[in-house]
This record gives C-alpha cells, structure tokens and sequence, in this order.
C-alpha cells in the first residue's frame, strides 16, 4: 500500500491490489502541488466536502479517468446530474467498492458548494474511514476541529491505523487541537495535512510532532513533503 501527499489535503492511495484512490484532489491551483492534474489516475475519487480546496479538481479527472465519486448525497445530486457516476452516501453510512469499504464519519466544518458560480448548500462535511484489501484503515479526517467522537465513535468503533489529520488552524483544528485528536485517535501513525498551503494556516509540523510525542508516545508521526510517498 502506497500514500502519496499531494499538498494540502489532497492524497493518493494506492492499494496492493493496484486501486487508485484519490482523496480530495485539489491539484491544479493548489501552490504547495507540483504534480499536473493530467497525471493523475484514479478509480474511486472520495470527497470530504464541497470547498473548492477540497473538491478542487475531481470533475476533470473523473471525466477523464472514468473514476466513481465517493461523496455525500447532496454533492452526488449535483454531479449526477452533470453525468458523472457518483456513490452519495451520509454519516455513519459504508458503501464498498470493488474490495474496499468506505465508512463516512462526522467532521465539524461547513461544506457549501463554493466550486459553482452561484455558491450552494452542500450538505455536511465528513471525513472518511476506508479500509483497504488487507484490513488497515485509513482515516481521512477532511476539514475538522477537534471533536468527542475522535475518543468514542472513531477510536472504539473503527480504530483506524492510519490517521490524516489537518494541523492548520483558522479553518481547522491546529496542532494542540491535533495532538489532543492524537491521543484520543490512538492510531499507529499520523500524517499532518492542511497546513502550509497558504500563510494564513503556516505551521511548523515538527511542533506538532513533539505535542504528540509527549502525549501519545505510541504514535508515530510521518511528515511528508508534497509529492512524498509513505509505504508499507
């Protein structure tokens, strides 16, 4: 299994079974990606929540790849009607695709459809747990502050192995919300994302690896540059 940041939110997940996973694939005007959208391949396209730094360029690589969009219900109503092959799904829902099951799960963020000319509800936002061939999962928390079920639904319910939590701060939880998220999440390894990306949410993600360290000494913290790979 292979996980490449592509900046920002945005990754790619790479199974043993050679699926294609994208996560929020905001890649064309993302400043902190240097991959081309062209580039990228993808079978299944999972979308937290309807911000253009988020949902960013899903359409065009759907379109081109043939790629299903794994989203919520009112996110799949719109693209269903532009033609797009959608999977809708809400909170708590699992949905499975080939040999992988995608649970959605609560985040606290707002998630309008800010990608359309005339700005619309877009239903809640979420994070993703996804649970790969060989039984790890992957939990993609999307836009969130810190919240109880990081203690109680997520940890005790699905346990992820994997942890992909947003450090930012101003639009997210930043890294002391984060390392909290650490602790309660108890997962095996954390990758930081949605920082850097701007200089209204610059951290310094060394700071939130020592917060985890002292809190959670478990936890091993994987920092990755855009465009690095973690594997296993």
């Amino acid at each position: 299994m292979m996980i490449k940041w592509l900046g920002h939110s945005a990754f790619q997940i790479i199974t043993d079974e050679n699926l294609k996973i994208l996560i929020d694939p905001f890649i064309s005007n993302n400043p902190a990606c240097d991959v081309a959208v062209e580039e990228l391949s993808a079978d299944v396209i999972c979308v937290t929540h309807g911000h253009t730094d988020h949902f960013g360029d899903t359409m065009e690589i759907a379109n081109r790849t043939g790629a299903l969009i794994v989203c919520n219900h009112e996110i799949s109503v719109y693209l269903s009607k532009q033609g797009f092959e959608t999977l809708g799904m809400n909170m708590g829902g699992t949905v499975q695709v080939q040999d992988i099951i995608i649970t959605m799960v609560n985040s606290t963020h707002s998630s309008d459809m800010d990608f359309i000319e005339e700005v619309s509800a877009g239903g809640s936002a979420g994070g993703f747990i996804i649970e790969l061939e060989n039984g790890r999962k992957i939990y993609h928390a999307g836009d969130t502050g810190v919240f109880g079920d990081m203690r109680t639904v997520i940890r005790d319910i699905y346990r992820p192995d994997i942890a992909m939590l947003p450090i930012g701060d101003r639009y997210t939880m930043g890294p002391f919300e984060a390392a909290i998220a650490a602790e309660w999440l108890d997962p095996e390894i954390i990758i930081p994302m949605h920082y850097n990306t701007y200089p209204a949410i610059e951290q310094n993600p060394l700071e939130f690896s020592d917060m985890v360290r002292r809190s959670n000494p478990n936890v091993k913290v994987v920092i990755l540059q855009p465009d690095q790979i973690y594997q296993e």
